[in-house]
């Protein structure tokens, strides 16, 4: 019983330091408002004071050892509250020395209702003179309002200006290198974040300087309205009964104690800011700057240690004694900085030529030159098309081709990799080439100043405009191009008007799609089912580690063959269970991979119906299919195809491409309707004579269910 007691006990008391330090800001709000109306006691001044002095000893430590400024990112509300905190105890203690008047009886350094470090600080800055304590604080007052809190307000001011201003280019830098592929998204996305937080603090900072130097004026004020108003309540109250003299003498003391009471607090935190404001951006605190740039050479320390000998013995007499061993001093730091950076060079020139000795020799299998790895993906422009990436004349083609591969990657469900764009020698001036994995992918020629014009059916023969004939490079289309004065006129007339980074990305977006299949790798694939392992867990183990469990490759090829076919693989979900259902029936990829089409029948179909959700299809004949399944070949780790003999291949390829021609002339996409054992073999047979045929199941459409409404528009048979 006394234990659980014990742990009851301990868990309440944790509640409520849990609720006090959630809450302490709040509170600490609360309190320093209520303390410029609700009258003090001294030692509450006191305690407050104290705190006061230690929180500004603690944010100017903060901030010498904080190695960037925009790390210290609550700076500008610490110094609203700090300031906040400051003139409510600056009121509190002009409260407590007008509210006690000051009787003759008293000693300045004894005065019962005020503040004992007010008193204490008074004594020891004036010495019992008044004159001195004014000079120190005048003096004080003008070191922190005009060079301390004006210059660090200045710097703050230039600060967010320019940081503002450099921002675009510093997204633009990170994001050529994302597109170059050397840094990787996450990389990019926290340099990025970077750069907002430091605008973000600069922005505020520049504000917050605002209330340092507003802290400074208001302490002035009350410094004044300290004095007079002492002197005033000191002569005609009559608990004070005091001459001008007195009076003058006695409140004098207590406002120049309570105003360098205030003002070392707002010193410091004007101090701290200015620190942190003229700090760079390199990842480094101030004291390893300092010993980096005071430590370049040895040299500068000995002559100005010689000098201060020489003027110290010449010109300067008695204080000879205090100019020679001080330079003294400077030249021994001098030649001991000289003796380190002489060792520093020494163990360098060791390690090069140890390096250089044991790259001669070949002795380590480290030695040997790695292979090259060749980029995933590259764009390589021809020099005349350089500028279409120069981010400071605000070219669009960086930005372009990050939102392409964040659309594949909606679109395919394939994580597309960075494309590194650089210029080459090797291809025409106004040549550009995409490469996959070294290998030319598609290729294009561009004319700058010119746009590139492509009739979709909307310009009539009277019409069309003069220009230089080309073709579209995604889609093979015909197009002339005109110079940017017919921009306009090409528009009004119908024709689709494309600038040349436009038909850079529409290229680049159509060669992703029709070689997404090469791009996936087997590494790709091991990311995206540990991804998916994050929230479905259960089907990726039975998938990968079940008994009848497939192996990467396996699974790789299955993915490779929807993408052939521009089947998405964003749903892994349905895929991994579509495999782990049929896995224990085969391990084929070809047959795997017709059984998660089946899977995605909805998804597949949905792709080609028009705005009514009508499927438009050609119907292949049973004769045909029966025929195509006849002469199935299949070898042992390909995929399978149709074997058949010339005669027949050439009647078949025919018939194909006279139903798929008269389904064009009508405006019609080209879709296939055949059963489910010869699709496979359908599309395999027409891939390379009929590119772009969408070939469908049975079962794929049947998964589509009625949402879908399918509209036969024609028969493909042989005629024998």
């Amino acid at each position: 019983m006394p234990e659980i007691k014990n742990q009851k006990e301990k868990k309440r008391s944790n509640s409520i330091l849990s609720m006090i330090s959630g809450n302490a800001v709040a509170v600490a709000v609360i309190l320093t408002v209520l303390m410029m109306f609700i009258p003090l006691n001294k030692i509450v001044v006191d305690i407050a004071m104290a705190l006061n002095l230690a929180i500004s000893f603690i944010i100017l430590l903060t901030v010498i050892y904080t190695r960037r400024a925009s790390d210290f990112t609550s700076f500008p509300r610490v110094t609203l509250l700090v300031t906040l905190f400051g003139l409510a105890i600056n009121i509190a203690s002009t409260r407590l020395i007008l509210t006690n008047p000051v009787a003759g009886k008293y000693s300045i350094g004894n005065l019962p209702g005020q503040s004992s470090l007010v008193q204490a600080f008074a004594n020891i800055v004036t010495g019992r003179s008044l004159v001195v304590g004014f000079i120190i604080f005048i003096i004080l007052i003008v070191v922190q309002v005009i060079v301390v809190t004006k210059g660090a307000g200045r710097v703050s001011e230039v600060s967010a200006r320019f940081t503002l201003d450099s921002m675009n280019n510093k997204m633009f830098d990170i994001q050529n290198e994302l597109n170059s592929g050397a840094i990787t998204e996450e990389e990019a996305s926290k340099r990025k974040e970077q750069i907002r937080r430091e605008v973000d603090f600069y922005s505020a900072m520049d504000g917050a300087s605002k209330f340092v130097s507003g802290n400074v004026k208001a302490g002035i004020f009350i410094t004044v309205i300290n004095l007079v108003g002492g002197i005033v309540t000191g002569m005609i109250n009559p608990d004070g009964n005091l001459g001008f003299q007195d009076a003058f003498v006695s409140y004098a003391n207590l406002t120049i104690g309570d105003g360098l009471m205030s003002q070392l607090p707002a010193l410091m935190l004007s101090f701290a800011t200015g620190i942190l404001v003229t700090g760079s951006s390199a990842d480094e605190v101030i004291g390893d700057q300092l010993k980096k740039n005071f430590s370049v050479s040895g040299t500068a320390y000995i002559i100005v240690g010689a000098s201060l000998i020489v003027l110290g013995i010449a010109f300067f007499g008695m204080a000879t004694l205090v100019l020679v061993p001080v330079g003294g001093v400077f030249i021994y730091v001098g030649i001991r900085m000289q003796r380190m950076k002489k060792e520093e060079k020494a163990k360098e020139e060791t390690k090069a030529l140890a390096a250089k000795s044991k790259k001669q020799t070949g002795s380590s299998p480290d030695d040997v030159s790695p292979v090259v790895p060749l980029d995933p993906l590259s764009l390589d422009l021809g020099y005349a098309l350089v500028s279409l990436v120069d981010k400071e004349k605000g070219a669009e083609l960086l930005e372009r081709v990050t939102r392409i591969r964040r659309e594949q990657a909606l679109d395919l469900g394939l994580v597309i990799p960075p494309i590194r764009i650089r210029d080459s020698m090797n291809i025409e001036p106004d040549e550009y080439s995409f490469k996959i994995r070294g290998i030319e992918a598609g290729k294009s020629r561009l004319k700058l100043g010119y746009y590139m014009c492509l009739n979709t059916g909307s310009v009539k023969k009277e019409n069309l405009l003069t220009g230089e004939k080309t073709h579209d490079p995604a889609f093979g289309m015909e197009a002339i191009w005109v110079p940017e004065t017919k921009r306009a006129e090409a528009e009004r007339v119908g024709y689709a008007v494309i600038d040349p980074p436009t038909i850079i990305a529409t290229h680049l977006t159509e060669i992703i799609r029709r070689h997404a299949a090469d791009i996936l790798t087997r590494q790709e694939v091991s990311a995206v089912i540990a991804k998916v392992k994050e929230t479905n867990p259960v089907v990726v183990d039975e998938v990968i580690n079940g008994p009848d469990k497939l192996t990467y490759g396996q699974i790789e090829s299955v993915l490779k063959a929807l993408l052939e076919e521009q089947v998405s693989i964003r749903n892994m979900v349905v895929i991994l269970e579509t495999l782990s259902n049929f896995a224990p029936i085969s391990k084929d990829p070809w047959t795997l991979a017709e059984k998660v089409r089946q899977a995605l029948g909805a998804q597949i179909c949905l792709q080609y119906v028009d705005e009514n959700r009508v499927l438009p299809v050609l119907m292949m004949s049973q004769a045909l299919s029966e025929s195509v399944l006849e002469h199935k070949a299949v070898i042992a780790g390909q995929k399978p195809f149709v074997a058949f003999n010339p005669v027949e291949g050439r009647r078949y390829i025919e018939a194909m491409s006279a139903s798929i021609a008269a389904v064009r002339d009508k405006n019609y996409l080209p879709i296939v309707l055949c059963p489910d054992e010869v699709r496979q073999l359908v599309r395999a047979s027409t891939e390379r004579e009929i590119p772009g045929l969408v070939v469908l199941s049975f079962s794929e459409v049947n998964a589509a269910g009625s949402g879908i409404k399918v509209e036969r528009i024609g028969d493909i048979d042989v005629q024998q």
